[in-house]
Formats: structure tokens, sequence, C-alpha cells
């Protein structure tokens, strides 16, 4: 089974929004279910005001937060 792709936007709107914590939350999650992923950053996804913003093998999550990235790895991985 190939490894789950996980990009975090780190522009400095979704950066400084959130991304900065949700780096860190996302690695710990992986480690803790065991997830096979690769992750990595991008640039601007020129969607400032929606962000921050991560994606989960291609799939746009917007708004991610400390409160429901969670959510969204448990669903998605």
């Amino acid at each position: 089974m190939s490894a789950n792709n996980i990009v975090l936007c780190m522009g400095s709107s979704c950066f400084t929004r959130g991304n900065r914590k949700n780096i860190d939350l996302i690695k710990k999650y992986v480690g803790k279910e065991n997830v096979e992923a690769k992750i990595e950053g991008s640039l601007c996804e020129d969607d400032c005001m929606n962000g921050p913003h991560i994606r989960i093998n291609g799939e746009k999550f917007s708004g991610v937060t400390e409160e429901n990235i969670l959510e969204i790895l448990s669903a998605k991985l």
C-alpha cells in the first residue's frame, strides 16, 4: 500500500493562522496511529481568506484548526 500524501499550505497567511501548529499535530497523529504518510508543504493555495488549508491524497480541506484537524485526519487516513 502506498503512503498517504499530506500537503500543508505554507503561505504566510495559512502558516501563521494555524498550519505552523497543524504540522506538529499531523506528525503526532501519524506516529500514534502508525499511518504511512508523506508530509510536505506547498506554496500559497491562493485562497487565503478560507485558510489554513491542507490536502490529503489530493482532497483540499479549508479552515483547518487545532480543533478540527484530528477529526479530518481520522476520517481520511
